[in-house]
């Protein structure tokens, strides 16, 4: 008798013998949960990768070299820059075009360069702000979904007992449980979705700042060089 009630209470009998909302909404969640995983991994590599490159690219860059060396160097890579690289190229690029061409003011050539290190740090950083969202709405929604089927299942159990003349701990406790279920899959998928959207959006943010206070600095360069 103890290895039936046991076998009744396992994960996959109270999934399998749960009602259709609630079966739904634990579906919901895997799905949920698993695309999450999958974005929470593609973003470990994009941060990690774009976090190496801006290591790399400013030692080159601050390592004293020419820049016209430095510009030819990436414009000769087969490999597209990427973040602090892309918007220096953007910059220098332009700032050589405009430069070449006669009763130009120096001004208009510096406006010219930022609006294109501007326009390059947005592309980036959208880049980097991708599936952010997705992972912010998981960790915030999920809960609230496993709570819905906790709800809906709590409902059909209580209205289960409706028919019972008296009800007792055994016949209550498989439907309590099935439909506690629901809510721990929700949360399993919101937690790792918050603790992954906090750290990736604390590295965006840092990438952010070096972004920007690149663009101030090489601005200063490229003024100072004119």
């Amino acid at each position: 008798m103890t290895v039936s009630v046991a076998n009744d209470m396992s994960i996959f009998s109270l999934v399998a013998g749960a009602s259709l909302p609630v079966q739904a909404v634990l579906v919901i969640l895997i799905l949920t949960s698993l695309f999450s995983w999958w974005y929470i991994f593609i973003k470990l590599a994009t941060v990690k990768h774009a976090e190496t490159n801006a290591d790399d690219f400013e030692k080159a860059f601050w390592s004293g070299g020419d820049l016209n060396k430095l510009f030819e160097g990436l414009a000769a890579s087969r490999r597209k820059p990427q973040g602090m690289a892309s918007i220096f190229e953007a910059g220098f690029k332009e700032y050589v075009r405009h430069k070449q061409k006669t009763h130009i003011d120096m001004s208009d050539v510096m406006e010219g360069s930022r609006r294109a290190m501007r326009a390059t740090y947005n592309r980036e950083m959208d880049d980097l702000d991708a599936h952010l969202p997705f992972l912010a709405s998981v960790g915030s929604v999920s809960p609230y979904i496993g709570l819905f089927g906790t709800v809906w299942g709590i409902m059909n159990a209580f209205r289960g007992l409706s028919n019972v003349a008296q009800a007792t701990l055994s016949q209550v406790a498989p439907g309590i449980a099935e439909a506690l279920v629901a809510t721990a899959i929700g949360l399993f998928a919101a937690i790792p979705a918050v603790i992954a959207y906090n750290r990736f959006a604390s590295s965006v943010d840092r990438l952010s700042v070096r972004y920007e206070s690149f663009m101030e600095e090489f601005t200063n360069i490229l003024q100072r060089k004119s």
